[in-house]
C-alpha cells in the first residue's frame, strides 16, 4: 500500500490483500439481466451505508468519501454511472479504513444484489433501483512503535502518532509531514524521508511505525527565475515580490512572496516552484511563472432606504497602469436619492496607487475628493488632495499615514463659512476575524488619530476615533453569532465652531443607529439668526449588538438593537443627547457576501419618524 505526498512515505507492509470484499455466487455473464432494470423500474436510486458497530462518525466519512454518493447528489444515476462510481469506492473506501487504523475491513458493495466488482464495465445494468455500502471494520490497529527521528526543534509531531493511540496511515502520513516541515521551517529546504519500517501485525493488531528523516543541508534562497509576464516591468514585478535572495530559507517568506503578488491586483495566478538542484554553496533558484489578468475592470453597488432614499455608486480600475504594478481607481457615488429629508448628495473620488514604494510591504498613494452634500441643516462642498503611505506589517495589521490638504464651504443659517486645513491622518487597523465580509468568530480594531492645523479662521485640534468589533458563534456548525461593535470619537483642541463640519459627528442611518434617520441627531450650540443652528457634535459613542442566526445554507435571520450618543464638547463633555433603534434583519448569502434586508424603527430619543428599511450588500458589520 502506498502513502502519498511527493514520495515521502514508502510501502507498508500488510498481512491481508490491499482489497478485500465478499464473493458473490451469481456468474458474470448475463449479469446485466439480474437487475432487472427497465424504464418502468426507473426512479431514485436508494443508497444505504452501514458500518459495523453502527459508527456514525465513519459512517458519515465513507458517505463523504464515496463517489457513489457523490454521484447521486449531482444526478448522475444511470446504471454505467453508478457502475463505475461503485468499483472506484473499493479502494477509496479501504484507503478510508486504512486512514482510520482499520487493516481488516471487509468491504462489500452490491447493485441491486450483485456485487459491483463482479460486474465488468461493459455489461454495466440500465437501471439500477437499490446501492447497499457494507463495511465490516474490523478491529482497530494502535501503535506499538511510533517512533520518528532526527526531529527539529520547532516541528508539530501529531500528538497521537504515539505508542497506544490508533495506529492509522493518515496519522503516520500527518507524522511524517510534520517531521519534514519541522526541518524546512528550520532552513532545511531539501529535507525528505530518509527510510521507513511499517508493519501492520494482525495476530497483535498493532502497527510497528519507524521514520526516519533525511534534513539535508541549511539552504539559502539563490536568484529568482520570473517568466509569463507581459506588460509587467520585471524590474517592477522583483520589487513587489521581495524576493529575500541571499537568506536562509523559510517557506513562510515564499507565502509573503504570493500574497505580495496577490495584493497588486495584477496578477490571475502566480506559481513559485523551488528548484530540484542546490547550486553552489546550498543556493536554491526559485521560479516565479505569472499570468497578468485583464486590466481594467468596473463594478456597482448599491443600498436603499426609504427616508434616507437610495444610493449607487460605481467604479473603474485599471490594475496595471504605467507596467509597474500602479493602480487607478476612480469612484463616483450618489447617494439621498428621492431623500425626504435631505437633497442629493455625490462624491467623486481618484486615488492612484504604487505598491513597493521604499519596501515590498508599503503601497504610496495620492488621492483627490470632492464631495457635495445638501443635509437638511446646511450644504457644504469639500475638497481634498491627500499624498500618503500604507505599510501592511502581517496579515492582521496594517497602518496607514497621510499628509492632507482640504477646504471646504459650508452654508447654513448662518450664511456661507470656508474651512481650510493641513492634515496629518493616521490609521491602524487589527483585524483578526475568520471571514471579512461575514464573520463568525474573531474581532477587529481600528484606531484613528487626526491631527489639523486651521489656516485662516479655521480652529487646529485633533480628531480621535476607535472602533471595535466582536464577534462569537454557537451552536450546531456556529449556526447563532452574537456580534458587537462599539465607535468612540472626540475632537481635541478646537472651538465646534471652527471646526470643519465633516471632523463633526453625527448618529444615526444604516453606519450607526438604524431606525433613526441619517444624521438625525447632532447638537445645536452655535447661534443663529432664529436660534442654535444643527450641527455635528465634539464627541461621539456608538454601540451595536445582532443576534445572527442561520436558517438555512444561504439564508439568515438577524434582530439587532443600535443606540448613539452626541456631546458638545471633546473628551465626551457638556451636553449630550442620545437616541435609540432596534429591528429585524434578513440575509442571504450571495457570492460576494450576503444581501441585508433590514427594517428598523426608533426605541428611544425624539429623532424618530417611522420605519426605517435598509437594503445593501454585506453584513452592516
Amino acid at each position: 500500500m502506498k502513502l502519498f505526498r511527493a514520495g515521502l512515505i514508502a510501502s507498508v507492509a500488510l498481512t491481508v490483500p490491499a482489497l478485500v470484499f465478499a464473493q458473490s455466487s451469481s456468474p458474470f455473464s448475463g449479469l446485466s439481466g439480474l437487475f432487472g432494470g427497465n424504464s418502468e423500474a426507473d426512479g431514485p436510486v436508494k443508497l444505504d451505508i452501514s458500518v459495523s458497530g453502527d459508527d456514525d462518525a465513519l459512517i458519515r466519512q465513507v458517505r463523504n468519501t464515496s463517489l457513489i454518493s457523490a454521484a447521486l447528489s449531482e444526478g448522475r444515476s444511470t446504471g454505467q454511472d453508478v457502475l463505475a462510481a461503485a468499483r472506484a469506492d473499493y479502494a477509496r473506501i479501504l484507503g478510508l479504513m486504512y486512514d482510520e487504523g482499520y487493516y481488516s475491513a471487509i468491504i462489500n458493495i452490491t447493485l441491486d444484489g450483485v456485487e459491483a466488482a463482479e460486474v465488468a464495465p461493459l455489461d454495466a445494468p440500465e437501471v439500477v433501483n437499490n446501492v447497499v455500502v457494507a463495511v465490516e471494520s474490523g478491529p482497530r490497529f494502535t501503535f506499538s512503535r511510533a517512533e520518528i527521528a532526527p526531529v527539529a526543534q520547532q516541528s508539530d509531531i501529531p500528538s497521537d502518532y504515539a505508542v497506544g493511540e490508533p495506529g492509522g496511515t493518515g496519522t503516520i502520513k500527518s507524522a511524517a509531514l510534520a517531521g519534514v516541515d519541522g526541518w524546512r521551517n528550520s532552513g532545511y529546504a531539501k529535507a525528505d524521508i530518509g527510510a521507513q519500517d511499517i508493519v501492520a501485525d494482525h495476530d497483535q493488531n498493532a502497527i510497528d511505525s519507524r521514520i526516519g528523516l533525511a534534513p539535508g543541508p541549511v539552504v539559502t534562497f539563490g536568484k529568482l527565475n520570473i517568466s509569463g509576464y507581459e506588460r509587467m516591468d520585471p524590474r517592477r514585478l522583483r520589487k513587489i515580490a521581495g524576493f529575500p535572495e541571499g537568506e536562509r530559507f523559510d517557506p513562510e517568506e515564499l507565502d509573503t512572496v504570493r500574497k505580495r503578488l496577490r495584493r497588486s491586483g495584477v496578477f490571475s495566478a502566480i506559481t513559485l516552484e523551488e528548484a530540484d538542484v542546490l547550486g553552489a554553496g546550498d543556493t536554491m533558484d526559485v521560479a516565479l511563472t505569472v499570468v497578468e489578468q485583464k486590466p481594467r475592470r468596473i463594478g456597482a453597488g448599491f443600498e436603499i432606504s426609504n427616508t434616507d432614499g437610495a444610493m449607487v455608486s460605481a467604479y473603474w480600475m485599471h490594475r496595471n497602469l504605467l507596467g509597474g504594478g500602479e493602480r487607478l481607481r476612480i469612484d463616483g457615488e450618489v447617494s439621498d436619492i428621492s431623500s425626504d429629508v435631505s437633497g442629493l448628495d455625490s462624491e467623486f473620488k481618484l486615488r492612484l496607487d504604487r505598491p513597493a514604494t521604499i519596501t515590498a510591504d508599503t503601497t504610496a498613494y495620492f488621492e483627490t475628493t470632492v464631495t457635495r452634500r445638501r443635509e437638511e441643516d446646511y450644504d457644504s462642498d469639500t475638497g481634498a488632495i491627500a499624498f500618503g503611505l500604507n505599510h501592511i506589517f502581517s496579515d492582521r495589521l496594517t497602518a496607514d499615514i497621510s499628509i492632507l490638504y482640504g477646504k471646504s464651504r459650508v452654508t447654513d443659517a448662518n450664511g456661507t463659512s470656508d474651512f481650510e486645513v493641513i492634515a496629518l491622518p493616521m490609521n491602524v487597523e487589527w483585524d483578526m476575524r475568520d471571514e471579512p465580509t461575514d464573520a463568525k468568530s474573531g474581532y477587529w480594531l481600528s484606531g484613528d488619530v487626526v491631527p489639523f492645523v486651521g489656516l485662516k479662521e479655521t480652529g487646529s485640534g485633533a480628531q480621535v476615533q476607535g472602533e471595535g468589533r466582536g464577534y462569537v458563534s454557537f451552536g450546531e456548525d456556529d449556526r447563532i453569532t452574537v456580534a458587537g461593535r462599539a465607535r468612540l470619537g472626540t475632537v481635541l483642541g478646537s472651538d465646534i465652531g471652527e471646526t470643519p463640519r465633516e471632523y463633526l459627528f453625527y448618529s444615526g442611518g444604516g453606519g450607526s443607529v438604524r431606525g433613526q434617520p441619517f444624521e438625525s441627531l447632532g447638537v445645536d450650540v452655535i447661534p443663529g439668526p432664529d436660534g442654535p443652528i444643527r450641527t455635528g457634535g465634539l464627541s461621539l459613542a456608538n454601540v451595536n449588538a445582532e443576534l445572527r442566526f442561520q436558517v438555512r445554507e444561504r439564508i439568515g435571520l438577524v434582530a439587532f438593537a443600535d443606540f448613539g450618543q452626541v456631546w458638545t464638547e471633546g473628551s465626551f463633555q457638556g451636553d449630550s443627547n442620545n437616541h435609540a433603534g432596534a429591528g429585524l434583519g434578513i440575509r442571504y448569502k450571495t457570492p460576494i457576501g450576503p444581501l441585508r434586508f433590514d427594517l428598523a424603527g426608533p426605541v428611544s430619543g425624539d429623532t424618530g419618524n417611522g420605519v426605517q428599511l435598509y437594503l445593501g450588500l454585506g453584513q452592516a458589520f
